[in-house]
């Protein structure tokens, strides 16, 4: 047979990732604050965009501003690949709730006003503006106690103090470069350790507690040698530390409690700056009919397609000038569309898990049932990876408490007859019920856990009980021996 070039036409299919469908992944994995700040660039870069008040209804029946649901024929040629996106759309079903029989959560404090007469409504407390830093409260003192090249010194000071308070620094070094005499640091530093909050520019854990007990007048002999010697208090050595101090069992006692009531981060009280509140990106009730799934929506502007202005901008404009406004108007309705799809899908797959872990929202944590990404995602007929994305840096609220979505899925513990059937949470709950409920007498070691766990029907080896017993910050049963010791 003879070699020669030919051409042949032939018909396949492949998965293509389009840029249309790789956004749509990356906004699936957002959490609601992370899309604000997404939306806020896209209506600042797409001007057919319109944002408007979550809770407004005021403007959807106008035809300038259109959700992006309905496209004329002349548009629909340039909308392109988007259109996959919205060819498996659903109906508002999904969000369905009994408006008449429920009543919504507040997503902002403004959506109280109005509800009462009076004030009483909104937390005002809220509004109050954040304490400054620990360096910005010292500072200030700086300036109250210190002038000329003193308050050139103890600035840089201040400025080694780290969160908790303790000074990080050699004082011969930043004398040297500073160019200044040792003993002005340090006549600096004694000042500095006068400030508020007690306890700050120790340079470890007995120097601030010293300050602390001199400030309290207690830093007598015997308080200075137990300071000292901060290692035995830890041990437990109490026999030793009353011949060290040369105090009775009273003493010994009342010098314990006086050194428990010093605070060894003095620092930890200012942070570094306002907490930070975590936004939960669903709300979860229990209504008459069942549970109910709500958006939060209060943190995200509702956008509109704003189609008057890009018939206004189309007539007249040069061909560019078309192709570029109907790109626009193309990426504006698929960004809507994307945004709905996203809403649904996180619906459906909280829905899932809050019939999954029926019994947590019930009842607590000890009826919590194992849970895997894969039965989710068979259950509600997607894919494990999109659960995962739904379910990476999202919080709901429910009634106790705030909670990961993440939280909800865990390792199942075999009970006697290899069911499997408990939580990994559940059991750590169980252990740490026991820890907090031991006798300072009879502290339970991690083999007396383990078998009380396995009398109650759960399968579980003592290394198991330590893993979840140091994930939940216990110490061992000698260490939990001495704190109950020092505690009294």
């Amino acid at each position: 047979m003879a070699l020669g070039p030919r051409l042949d036409l032939r018909q396949s299919q492949s998965l293509v990732m389009t840029p249309q469908l790789q956004q749509a992944i990356k906004l699936l994995a957002l959490s609601n604050l992370e899309l604000e700040a997404y939306l806020a660039e896209a209506l600042e870069g797409n001007p057919l965009l319109d944002a408007a008040a979550a809770d407004s209804d005021g403007s959807a029946g106008d035809p300038e501003f259109m959700p992006g649901g309905d496209v004329s024929p002349t548009e629909a040629a340039s909308l392109g690949a988007d259109q996959a996106l919205a060819a498996d759309g659903g109906t508002a079903n999904d969000l369905d709730v009994d408006l008449a029989a429920d009543s919504f959560h507040h997503d902002s404090a403004s959506d109280n006003v109005g509800l009462s007469g009076s004030g009483e409504d909104i937390d005002f407390d809220s509004f109050a503006e954040h304490e400054g830093t620990l360096h910005d409260h010292l500072l200030a003192q700086v300036g109250e106690r210190f002038s000329g090249i003193e308050a050139i010194v103890a600035g840089q000071l201040v400025a080694l103090i780290d969160e908790a308070g303790y000074l990080r620094a050699d004082l011969a070094e930043l004398a040297a470069q500073l160019g200044v005499p040792l003993a002005l640091v340090e006549a600096v530093l004694a000042g500095i350790q006068c400030f508020d909050p007690s306890g700050v520019g120790g340079r470890d854990l007995a120097e601030c507690i010293a300050i602390q007990a001199r400030e309290a007048d207690r830093y007598d002999p015997a308080m200075a040698t137990m300071i000292a010697h901060l290692d035995l208090v830890a041990k437990g050595a109490f026999p030793q530390l009353k011949r060290i101090c040369g105090v009775d069992d009273e003493d010994l006692a009342d010098m314990i409690r006086e050194l428990r009531g010093y605070d060894p981060r003095p620092g930890l009280k200012f942070g570094g700056g306002g907490a930070q509140a975590v936004v939960p990106d669903l709300y979860i009730r229990q209504t008459a009919k069942g549970w109910a799934v709500e958006i939060n929506s209060g943190t995200l502007p509702r956008l509109l397609v704003n189609r008057r202005y890009y018939s206004e901008l189309a007539k007249g404009a040069a061909a560019k000038s078309k192709a570029w406004l109907s790109e626009q108007l193309a990426g504006a309705n698929w960004l809507v569309r994307a945004l709905d799809q996203r809403q649904r899908t996180i619906v459906k797959v909280a829905s899932e898990i809050v019939k999954q872990q029926e019994g947590f929202f019930l009842h607590g944590v000890a009826h919590m049932r194992p849970l895997t990404l894969r039965q989710v995602a068979e259950a509600i007929g997607m894919h494990e990876s999109t659960v995962s994305r739904v379910t990476s840096n999202k919080y709901l609220s429910c009634p106790r408490g705030l909670f990961e979505l993440k939280y909800f899925f865990s390792s199942g513990i075999s009970d006697m007859q290899g069911d499997g059937a408990v939580s990994a949470e559940a059991v750590k709950s169980r252990i740490k019920a026991m820890i907090e409920g031991e006798d300072a007498k009879a502290i339970l070691s991690d083999e007396t856990i383990a078998q009380k766990l396995s009398a109650e029907g759960h399968d579980i080896a003592r290394r198991t009980v330590v893993k979840y017993r140091e994930a939940m910050g216990y110490g061992s049963s000698v260490q939990r021996r001495r704190q109950k010791a020092l505690a009294g």
